[in-house]
Parts: structure tokens; C-alpha cells; sequence
């Protein structure tokens, strides 16, 4: 009972259920009470027609016969069908089987039975022409048993409702417990430490399979984020433990008694990078974390994408060839996306800096900015080593270095960076195969003009 009380799938089910019956119970009384006007006012129309042919036969035929078709009514009917009588101007009975004269008009009225015992019964009394009064009554108890019928039939088909009602509130709360505490139980694996617990999903692709399915994304991204948490805190420790460890030596070195100046100054020079190289990195975090948390947006307008493409072109051109790179750059104008020049700019720049930093001179650098249906590709290619597929979806998460030594300045941001830019831009990062080399591919929705 605990459980009923406190649960609120049984609540909901119980409820439904109550509405239910109540909606039953409403639709019965309409029912029961439609009825039994239907019934009365049939009943009314068939004594005012039988007082309209007796008024016509006594104005055809007089008082005589309208006084012997009255007594020529059969005892009969006295339970079953009309009874009448014929009263004159001072309301003498002159004819009939009702003893009193009713007030005019249709009227219930109580009468005691030959057998005994009070029964009620349905009059008519109607002027004639001389003004006698002819009545005619007919016995309710007709009616009242149909009503009875009515009531009874509907109680019983009301106790079955009831009785289904109940248990189908007992099947439907507990198959919604049930189904609820499937996702529960994840969650308590969940945490429990069991992240790699999901939630069933069935074959009937109901509400609840779509909650599972919305549910069991969303552990992925979490259980993603937190692998992401791990890796990131081991990658900064990574990073972080030699520069720290260069810095500290080269103040330790500079602050020794007995060494020459140029020295020293060399010392703190290098300290000095080494403490822009970390302000950077901060710098960086920072950045794709404001990046990340979407007020940038607010700020978004719309910006020839191409145009940028094209200054980037010409300012990165010089530097890749005197590294022996060659750049080709194919852009299509006219091509406008909202979003920020500087963040756009700051993307594509870290997509040509990796390729010019990840390739061997000689490399073929390509970037191609085109329409594709309702979306803008700006593509940064090159004919160099390329990235293993397995690694592809990884290269853009933070901290991630395919090279194992680190010998190369950089910390593992930038397509990581460009990863949250083409996010915040509503767009994503593509990297793919170019065969032989590799492609970045910023997609970001266009603006039709």
C-alpha cells in the first residue's frame, strides 16, 4: 500500500482510471435521465392524443356515447394501460374509475390502489366544450420499472468499469514502474562508478525507447567528457612538468653566484620564453573555453567567408614557400556565414600552420573555399603524411599529439580550437583522408542572399 500511495505511475494510472469511471458515471446519468424524459413525454403525448379522439367523439356523438365508451373500458387496464373518468360543472364524477377531480393540465399525482398501497400515476384533465371535465390517468409503475431496469443495468456495467479500471491501473503502474526502473537502475550503476552502463533499449521505439535512446547519448557524451577530463588533466601535467622544470633550472642557474653575465642574460631570456610559451597555452585553453561556452554568438554577423580565405591566402603564401610548401588556393565569393571574422580567421589559420608545421617541404597545401547545398566547406589540404584513420576523431581533442616525443612546439589546441569555433558557428570539423595527405574540412551554414 506504501508503494501505491507513494508511487506515481500508480497515481497517474489510478487517476486515469478514476476520470474515467467518472466519465461513465456522467455519460449513465445523461443517459438514465435522457431516457426517462424520452419516456415521460411519449407518455404525455399518447394521453393527449387519446384525450383528443374522445374530445372529437363527444362532440360528435354527445355525452351518451362518450359516457358508454367509458364504462365499456375493459378492468384490465386499471395496472397496464389508462383509466379515465367524466366529471361535470360542480366536479361530480359522472363516469370512471378515479374518485377525485385532478387541477387541469398534466399533473403526478398519488392514488391508493384497489389491492392497497399508494401508487402513483400520470392525469390528464382536459375541459370540454360544456364544460364537463374528461380525465385520463396512466399508471407509472410502467415507467418506474424501466427506470429501475436502467439504474440497475448501469450500476452493474458501472461495478465491471470500476473493477477493470482498478486492475488495469495495477497492470499499467506497474509496467511504467517497471520501465522506469530500467533507467534507475542505470542510473545507480552509473553512480556506482559503472560507466559503462546503458540503458535497454527496445524494439517498439515508444516514449520510452526514445528516452532511453536520449538518455544513453547523453551518458556517451558524459562518459566522453570525463575521458576527455582524464586525458586533459594527464596532457597538462605532461606539458606542463618540463617547461616548469626548464623554467626552474634556467632561474636556478641565473641566480648562481659566480656566473657570467651573458650568461645569465641568456638564462633569463630562456625563462622568459619559456614563461610566454605557458601563457600561451593557458591563452589557449581560455580561449576555446569562452569559445565553448556560447556568449560569443551574441556577437555574430554576417562576413564574407571567402574574403577571408583570401587575405589568409596571400599572408601565409610567403612563408610556406620560403619552407619549401607550395599553397593553391581555390575560393568561391559571394559565400556570406553569421558568425565572428576574428574566430573564423583564428581557425582557418590554425588549420594552415598544422599543415605547414606537420609536412615535409615539398608539400602541396591546397585550401578551397566552395558552396555545397545550404552549407559553405572551407578545406585545408595536403599531399603530406596524412593521419591513420583510427586517429582522425582523436587529433581534435584537446592535448592530443600523434607524436610521441614532442619534439614539435605546440601543445595539441588547435584543431581542437578550430573543433569549438566551427561548433559555435553551428558548423563542425571534417578530417579526412586526401589520399595521399589529409583534409580539414571547416562546414559551416550559409546565408542565402
Amino acid at each position: 500500500m506504501r508503494d501505491l500511495k507513494n508511487s506515481a505511475a500508480y497515481r497517474i494510472a489510478f487517476i486515469y482510471s478514476a476520470a474515467f469511471a467518472l466519465a461513465m458515471l456522467c455519460l449513465g446519468a445523461l443517459v438514465y435521465f435522457a431516457a426517462d424524459a424520452a419516456f415521460r413525454a411519449q407518455q404525455d403525448t399518447s394521453l393527449i392524443r387519446e384525450a383528443e379522439q374522445l374530445k372529437r367523439g363527444y362532440g360528435d356523438e354527445g355525452l351518451d356515447d362518450l359516457v358508454q365508451t367509458l364504462a365499456a373500458r375493459p378492468a384490465g387496464t386499471e395496472a397496464t394501460g389508462y383509466r379515465y373518468a367524466l366529471f361535470d360543472r360542480e366536479s361530480r364524477r359522472i363516469v370512471g374509475r378515479i374518485g377525485t377531480l385532478p387541477p387541469l393540465g398534466l399533473r403526478n399525482r398519488v392514488y391508493l390502489a384497489p389491492g392497497g398501497g399508494a401508487r402513483r400515476q400520470r392525469t390528464l384533465a382536459t375541459p370540454l366544450v360544456d364544460g364537463r371535465i374528461l380525465v385520463i390517468a396512466v399508471d407509472l409503475e410502467g415507467l418506474e420499472r424501466i427506470d429501475n431496469t436502467i439504474l440497475a443495468l448501469f450500476g452493474i456495467g458501472f461495478l465491471v468499469i470500476l473493477l477493470i479500471g482498478c486492475g488495469g491501473a495495477l497492470f499499467l503502474g506497474a509496467y511504467l514502474r517497471a520501465r522506469l526502473a530500467r533507467i534507475g537502475a542505470t542510473a545507480e550503476a552509473i553512480v556506482a562508478g559503472d560507466m559503462e552502463r546503458r540503458v535497454p533499449v527496445g524494439k517498439r521505439g515508444d516514449e520510452f525507447d526514445q528516452l532511453a535512446t536520449s538518455v544513453n547519448a547523453m551518458l556517451d557524451r558524459i562518459e566522453l567528457l570525463l575521458t576527455n577530463l582524464r586525458q586533459v588533466s594527464s596532457d597538462v601535467a605532461h606539458d606542463l612538468r618540463t617547461p616548469l622544470a626548464r623554467l626552474r633550472n634556467a632561474l636556478e642557474t641565473s641566480l648562481e653566484e659566480d656566473i657570467d653575465p651573458a650568461r645569465q642574460r641568456e638564462m633569463l631570456r630562456g625563462a622568459l620564453e619559456q614563461s610566454e610559451a605557458l601563457l600561451a597555452l593557458f591563452g589557449a585553453m581560455l580561449r576555446i573555453a569562452e569559445v565553448e561556452a556560447g556568449e560569443l554568438a551574441k556577437t555574430f554577423v554576417p562576413i564574407d567567408i571567402g574574403g577571408i580565405a583570401a587575405d589568409l591566402c596571400e599572408i601565409y603564401t610567403p612563408a610556406l614557400t620560403d619552407g619549401g610548401r607550395r599553397l593553391e588556393c581555390a575560393v568561391d565569393q559571394g559565400l556570406t556565414v553569421l558568425g565572428d571574422r576574428e574566430l573564423i580567421a583564428q581557425a582557418l589559420g590554425n588549420l594552415l600552420s598544422n599543415a605547414q608545421k606537420h609536412t615535409p617541404p615539398g608539400t602541396r597545401i591546397g585550401l578551397r573555399v566552395q558552396r555545397e547545398g545550404d552549407e559553405v566547406s572551407v578545406v585545408v589540404s595536403d599531399n603530406g603524411p596524412g593521419v591513420p584513420a583510427a586517429d582522425r576523431e582523436r587529433v581534435t581533442r584537446r592535448f592530443v599529439r600523434l607524436e610521441q616525443s614532442r619534439s614539435t612546439p605546440g601543445h595539441g589546441l588547435g584543431l581542437n580550437l578550430v573543433s569549438a569555433i566551427a561548433g559555435a558557428h553551428g558548423g563542425r570539423l571534417i578530417i579526412g583522408d586526401n589520399a595521399p595527405g589529409l583534409s580539414a574540412a571547416m562546414v559551416l551554414p550559409l546565408i542565402r542572399g
